[in-house]
Formats: structure tokens, C-alpha cells, sequence
């Protein structure tokens, strides 16, 4: 089967980033991806609460949702939107980071809100608190496609290993890993981790990435990492998009989750303990 990982540098403004996202997609079927998986927050990029409250919409009034399943179905693709940003009913205001696997008649297959939340304090000058826009989910998610299941995850949930390895004893042949990871991480952290959870799991890890400096009309600039991956389950990097914008287009074996599965078994060797 063939992916095709959009790589953007979105803005802050949805409208633009749809025009963007719809252009790609029509790219990598172009080129014969016949799944198309888009990063984290691909419908709007921004440090400013203010500029979020501003241009992001319920569900159920989102116009990037729509016209991105009207794009799968026009083109007969499944298609993995990483994340939108959504506003949610919830009290506080927070709004929800929300990934959707759309089938080739453009419906909604699974939603998956990111359960960890991106409170960090990266250097002195470099501090995130995801969770005072954002309320967590609390729900792992699988989700069936004809190349096999797939478990659901956002960003920053890559450092939390139960759940990958969670999602694979569920039945997961791949792993989606969408994110707008920081330079700094990344150049520590991105490959490992990814890396391991390939690994540990014998999944097939896909994480499309934004990259760069974002475009922003309000708030502080943000910049991401880039290099989407995808890696094999024996823990090859089949595809590092490096850090330019674009499309790129990777071509998979499903059944080599079930091959190194075999070969190391550890999903299914979980040997009981006590403590510490």
C-alpha cells in the first residue's frame, strides 16, 4: 500500500490551511497514495488563545471537518486528519485535539481526542501548557481499515509507552503519531521514540508532522520539527520527510507487522510482577 504524509507549515488561519491541506491531498493521490494522513493541528497552529477563540468552531460547525471528508470521498481515500483544534461545550472553554480517520466515502470511521497534554518547560525561554487550552481525552481508540487496525494517538502521547503497547495487544497493525513537535525535542527525542514504540509493539509507526516557523496573525510564532516518519516494525525508518514542506509518499508491506511479531513476540510474553 502506498501513504502519502502531508508535511505543512500552517498558519493560524483555517481557512488558509484547508486551501493548503486540499491541494496536497490532491498531490499525493496524484502520485497514488491510497491513505493520506495529515499532522497535528492542521487546521490552525497558534500560541494565542485569543486568535483560537476567535477562528475555531464547535464540530458540528467546523468547515475544515466537511470539505476534508469531501475530499476522501471525491477521491476515494482513507484519509487520517492528525488533529483539528475544536471548540468544545466543556465549562472552562478549553477546546478539544481531536484526530479523524475518514473512510473512502467520506465518513468519520473514529475520533481520538490526545490524552497527554503537552505541559513542559522545554529551556527558560521555551514553556508549553497544552492543558489550559486543551482538555485531555480519556479514551484509547482503535479502528478498523482493509490494511489492518489502527491505534490512534497525538504528539506528545509518543512518550507514554502504555498505551502503544496498549493499542497493539488491542489488535493494531499501525500506529498514527501526528504531531507539531518542538525543534528542541525533536532533535533529542523525535526518532528514538518513535523508534521504540515501532519496536516494542511490532506496529508500523506514522507520524506526519508540521514543520518550521508558522505564520501567525496574533501571539507569539510557534516552530515544529518536521521530519514525519514512518517506521517499520523491526524499527527501520522507511521515510524521514526531513524538514521541508510537501508530500511524501512511502510505500508499506502490512504484513510485516505479523513478521516481526513473530520473530520477537514480546506483545504477548507480559510477565507478572510486584512493586517497586
Amino acid at each position: 500500500m502506498r501513504l502519502g504524509l502531508i508535511q505543512p507549515t500552517a498558519s493560524d488561519t483555517p481557512a488558509d490551511n484547508l486551501a493548503a491541506t486540499l491541494a496536497d491531498i490532491e498531490r499525493a493521490v496524484e502520485q497514488g497514495a491510497e491513505w493520506v494522513l495529515t499532522p497535528e493541528v492542521t487546521n490552525c497552529v497558534s500560541a494565542s488563545r485569543t486568535r483560537q477563540v476567535e477562528v475555531l468552531e464547535l464540530e458540528e460547525h467546523d468547515t475544515t471537518l466537511p470539505a476534508l471528508q469531501k475530499a476522501a470521498a471525491d477521491h476515494g481515500i482513507w484519509l487520517l486528519i492528525g488533529s483539528l483544534a475544536i471548540k468544545t461545550n466543556d465549562p472552562d472553554g478549553r477546546f478539544a485535539n481531536r484526530s479523524y480517520l475518514i473512510d473512502p466515502f467520506g465518513e468519520i470511521t473514529a475520533r481520538y481526542d490526545k490524552i497527554h497534554m503537552f505541559d513542559v518547560d522545554v529551556s527558560a525561554t521555551e514553556t508549553y501548557r497544552e492543558s489550559e487550552g486543551y482538555r485531555p481525552g480519556d479514551k484509547a481508540v482503535l479502528a478498523q481499515t482493509p490494511w489492518g487496525a489502527v491505534g490512534m494517538t497525538i504528539c506528545y502521547d509518543v512518550r507514554f509507552a502504555h498505551l502503544y503497547r496498549g493499542l497493539a495487544q488491542a489488535g493494531a497493525t499501525f500506529l498514527t503519531v501526528p504531531s507539531a513537535f518542538s525543534p528542541v525535542t525533536g532533535a533529542a527525542h523525535w526518532h528514538a521514540l518513535l523508534r521504540a514504540r515501532a519496536i516494542e509493539t511490532g506496529c508500523f509507526v506514522i507520524a506526519p508532522a508540521q514543520t518550521g516557523t508558522h505564520p501567525t496573525t496574533r501571539g507569539r510564532a510557534r516552530a515544529t520539527y518536521g521530519h514525519s516518519l514512518v517506521v517499520t516494525p523491526w524499527g527501520d525508518v522507511a521515510l524521514d520527510a526531513g524538514e521541508a514542506c510537501g508530500v511524501y509518499l512511502c510505500d508499506i508491506a502490512p504484513e510485516e507487522a505479523a513478521a516481526a511479531r513473530a520473530r520477537v513476540p514480546s506483545i504477548t510474553k507480559d510477565a507478572p510482577f510486584t512493586g517497586p
